[in-house]
């Protein structure tokens, strides 16, 4: 049996959905794109376009809901398939766009350069329960305006697993899309299996920017999965209440939905986001909250009972350091993400509010993973009925070290973490060098990029997306890109 939790009764879920489709009919949300307010016009909304406001009445949103697709599927760079959103099949990805990353040298946090990012591209190669990465933090050293698109250019130079990206301008998508179109060859290619995720956030409270609900519309024209990262902050910009704050998480990702849903029917979708409670002491919006993590279960269960695939920001930490509070933060959100069956459980890696990568909190929230994905396969019996016969030769030998029954079972029973989990009783820490957490975790980064294989990204393709992006970044008046070395 599959071990799960649940947060809300369906009655709750049906008055939380009802009041959102109300706000959405009554109050309507802010929109700053014409084309995409004239196109929901033409579906039968009712449209302010001098001021960018669309209501969206109860029919345009059901239909939108009926073409949601209930699975989708990634593949990597060779087109294997890495992931399955379907039913409660959980998946990790690391947390995306952060401005900092901490130094284990230094222990100071610093902006990250390419040489960075190429190191976190070949460590998350090597990571096995992270089956997909994201463009976790942007790199220093190249023009602002191509941030987006060369972050994508890396991960596929390097990495053959999938990614979650997105573009934070409408001009950076053309040259991304056309990156992913390098790997997959062909338009129809990359539709039949998707590369990336693209996350498309509205503005809370009820509000579409120009460049975010543009995304939406360019992604669903090449049938691009999305990710909604709706991102209320209970007390602050929500209600401080958890359900008047998934009222507002419904009513947001809805509108997506339907932007999404209208512009291409059957566009690949994860109803997801990055929500928090606000701290009122602090004026901080922690992402290890408690309740942070309860509202991130509970709209997961929304989407799930809306028959939509799901993500959330949850296996992460607030701390400054791989400290205590890292591990506590990250492995909670983790499991509770996993029992709740979070399609997609982003974040890890992620310190800081969602600010600061850290290698070495990767590699250690890469165990967390692999414990996580043992607990949810739960308990059950492998050739122990009729028991009679185990225990004749438990008392027989004394031991059951090297019983059939025990090899045949051992591996995938028991989870075996790597070394950066210390299992070794005290003398044999002592005598290995008595190392802390944090240089366990770095030993095992500088494995990794020492053991890194180049990916299997063909030539052709390879040169492909340098010529692209070498392109790109002279349009923005560099006349080469940083060394890759």
């Amino acid at each position: 049996m599959r071990p799960t939790i649940r947060f809300l009764e369906d009655n709750l879920i049906e008055k939380i959905i009802a009041e959102a489709i109300e706000i959405l009919g009554n109050l309507g949300v802010e929109l700053h794109n014409e084309k995409v307010l004239s196109m929901l016009g033409d579906f039968g909304a009712e449209v302010d376009m001098g001021g960018s406001h669309v209501k969206l009445n109860r029919e345009i949103i059901e239909k939108a809901l009926k073409t949601a697709p209930s699975s989708f599927k990634l593949y990597d760079v060779t087109g294997e398939e890495t992931h399955d959103f379907s039913d409660h099949k959980i998946h990790f990805t690391p947390g995306s766009a952060a401005l900092n990353i901490l130094d284990f040298d230094s222990g100071k946090i610093r902006k990250p350069d390419s040489i960075d990012y190429i190191n976190y591209s070949k460590v998350i190669s090597g990571l096995e329960h992270i089956k997909s990465q994201s463009t976790a933090f942007i790199p220093s050293d190249v023009h602002e305006k191509i941030s987006d698109s060369y972050r994508l250019f890396l991960s596929l130079s390097y990495c053959d697993k999938p990614v979650v990206t997105g573009a934070f301008t409408i001009e950076s998508f053309e040259i991304m899309k056309e990156l992913l179109l390098s790997v997959r060859g062909t338009r129809e290619a990359l539709k039949d299996k998707p590369l990336a995720v693209f996350s498309c956030c509205p503005t809370s409270p009820l509000k579409w920017s120009d460049v975010t609900s543009q995304n939406l519309v360019d992604c669903a024209k090449y049938s691009i999965p999305v990710e909604f990262i709706s991102m209320p902050l209970s007390g602050f910009i929500a209600p401080v209440t958890l359900v008047g704050s998934l009222i507002q998480h419904t009513a947001e990702t809805l509108s997506g939905i339907v932007i999404s849903q209208l512009t291409n029917p059957g566009t690949p979708m994860l109803y997801g986001g990055s929500p928090a409670i606000f701290d009122i002491r602090y004026e901080t919006t922690p992402m290890g909250a408690v309740e942070t993590m309860m509202i991130d279960c509970a709209y997961n269960e929304i989407g799930k009972h809306l028959g939509i695939p799901t993500q959330a920001y949850i296996s992460l930490s607030d701390s400054k350091q791989l400290d205590a509070q890292a591990g506590l933060e990250s492995g909670m959100g983790a499991t509770l993400a996993a029992l709740a069956g979070i399609n997609n459980i982003s974040g890890p890696g992620m310190l800081d509010f969602e600010s600061c990568q850290s290698l070495e909190k990767l590699v250690l929230d890469n165990e967390i993973c692999g414990m996580v994905l043992r607990l949810v396969e739960g308990i059950t019996p492998k050739e122990d009925f009729p028991a009679l016969p185990i225990f004749q030769e438990l008392l027989r030998e004394g031991h059951l070290l090297i019983s059939e029954h025990s090899m045949r079972y051992l591996g995938e029973e028991h989870y075996m973490p790597k070394p950066v989990i210390d299992r070794s009783n005290r003398a044999r820490w002592i005598d290995e060098g008595s190392q802390t957490l944090g240089e366990r975790a770095n030993d095992m980064v500088k494995k990794l990029i020492s053991d890194y294989q180049p990916n299997h990204l063909n030539d052709d393709s390879r040169q492909e997306l340098i010529k692209l992006m070498e392109n790109e970044a002279q349009r923005y008046g560099m006349d080469k890109l940083p060394e890759r070395s």
